[in-house]
């Protein structure tokens, strides 16, 4: 005895939405309801789709319990929270507007917006906790490039001269022509 049994138009409905389908899910609960109801065993049936017999019964509970649904609903999932929105959207609505006016009109001792920065002024103005990486990537989305402030303005390799050209590091005084 099949576990479950499907009127003919049911059955046509299900082996046409598994011809069609991109869901494999949808599919899987298909093909194993087209199996049952052709009278192959649940114990074969989630063996064949690699589930287990337990999530078998459950698709065929899900399937009659909820008949007055469409096929296609009743084969898909059920609508779940999910994650959380990821927080660069609420990101980037908050520095599209910054990025009119410079670091020193917010009061920040800076020429340039640095992700850094930015992080640092959503946490104090908005109590937004962001990684800098998140920060990062609605710049990289907004088509926004920061550089780093490089602070080695004085310093210079110690062979420097030579590669300009003079002397070694030795004195500059050159010995005179003599005639």
């Amino acid at each position: 005895m099949s576990v479950i049994l499907l009127t003919w138009r049911t059955y046509q409905r299900v082996f046409k939405i598994s011809q069609t389908t991109r869901d494999v899910r949808v599919l899987k609960r298909a093909q194993a309801l087209l199996w049952l109801s052709d009278g192959e065993g649940a114990v074969e049936v989630s063996e064949r789709l690699q589930v287990s017999i337990r999530t078998v019964y459950r698709w065929v509970e899900h399937f009659a319990q909820h008949h007055q649904r469409f096929i296609e609903q009743r084969l898909s999932d059920a609508p779940r929270s999910g994650r959380p929105a990821d927080v660069t959207d609420q990101i980037q609505l908050l520095i599209e507007p910054l990025m009119v006016e410079p670091p020193a009109y917010y009061g920040y001792q800076a020429a340039v917006w640095t992700a850094p920065l930015l992080r640092e002024h959503l946490h104090r103005v908005h109590q937004l906790n962001a990684s800098t990486r998140s920060v990062s990537r609605v710049l990289e989305r907004l088509g926004l490039h920061w550089k780093r402030p490089r602070h080695s303005l004085a310093r210079r390799s110690p062979t420097w001269r030579q590669s300009k050209g003079g002397l070694n590091g030795a004195s500059a005084t050159v010995p005179a022509p003599s005639f």
